[in-house]
């Protein structure tokens, strides 16, 4: 359900066929950054990590100099530089690229480090193909077990001229008819939001569900409440409650399908969302929002 001046409002109705409806629920993920403890403090990094079933958050507070590695990754994995002031030196498989701040980019699989000359705020994104980083999640535990009707990750195909080292600038103005700044890579979809100046017009708000993937809001500025609801079986022992959550930044809050959802930005100042998903979403794509898709293809199936 969305305001018909949200972009969304036009997407066609499409949803996973599903062979029943789900009978089980998974709850919510929070990781307040702003309250916890890192999980990793080295190089001059400290890292918090919270992890959904086919994503994980890495969010770092790096001094100057400071830098934060992987070494053998399996997999693309994405970096977000969120301020202006927080440039990084980026560093992958022989090949060295400066990139400005306020910039989302692409590291490719191997060998990678990122060093902040500057320091500031560094959030890297990575698929859960990564066992070391999901061990260490502050939220390990709750992916014990699978969590149910999310369709787990299968990579979409290379990208064009293969993996390296790809840098986008943030600085996108908003454009009518587009919803966000969205890239993709081979596993993740990444949507920063267009800034929210003062609190969200609750009559605006979009309640809507996912049937078969879970989406993590990663909130970096300015404070939000998350709006949650699960849907009602037959079974009354499946039930859960409802959840208006507020949180503060940076955290990250993994919703699960098919909660119905929407989040409202509660400062008078920025409140900054940055949405994710994984693997990239079919619907975004087929509306033509997808701004590096020119070096991400779709599947062939989806064309």
């Amino acid at each position: 359900m969305y305001d018909q001046t949200d972009p969304r409002s036009r997407m066609a109705a499409a949803s996973a066929a599903q062979a029943s409806a789900p009978t089980s629920f998974s709850g919510a993920d929070y990781g307040l950054f702003y309250q916890t403890d890192p999980q990793i403090t080295a190089d001059g990094a400290r890292t918090w990590l919270t992890r959904g079933q086919n994503f994980l958050v890495g969010y770092s507070e790096v001094e100057a100099g400071g830098s934060l590695s992987r070494t053998g990754q399996g997999d693309e994995y994405v970096l977000l530089l969120s301020d202006h002031e927080t440039p990084a030196i980026v560093e992958a498989n022989g090949e060295r690229l400066e990139v400005d701040g306020f910039s989302l980019v692409i590291l490719p699989p191997g060998d990678s480090r990122i060093t902040l000359p500057n320091g500031g705020r560094a959030t890297r994104i990575f698929s859960t193909r990564s066992d070391d980083l999901n061990a260490l999640c502050a939220n390990a535990e709750s992916y014990t077990e699978r969590h149910p009707n999310v369709t787990l990750l299968e990579p979409w195909p290379d990208p064009v001229g293969g993996f390296r080292i790809r840098a986008y600038s943030l600085d996108v103005p908003p454009s009518q008819g587009r919803f966000g700044r969205i890239f993709r890579c081979t596993t993740l979809m990444v949507n920063y939001l267009d800034e929210q100046h003062g609190p969200r017009d609750i009559a605006k708000l979009s309640p809507h569900h996912h049937d078969d993937f879970e989406q993590g809001s990663l909130a970096l500025d300015g404070t939000y409440t998350h709006h949650l609801r699960w849907p009602w079986t037959t079974n009354l022992n499946a039930w859960r409650d409802d959840e208006h959550a507020l949180v503060k930044s940076p955290s990250l809050t993994v919703i699960p399908p098919p909660a119905i959802h929407t989040s409202r930005g509660m400062d008078d100042g920025l409140n900054q969302l940055v949405d994710i998903f994984s693997p990239p979403r079919t619907d975004f794509s087929n509306q033509g929002w997808v701004l590096n898709a020119d070096e991400y293809p779709a599947p062939a199936s989806l064309s």
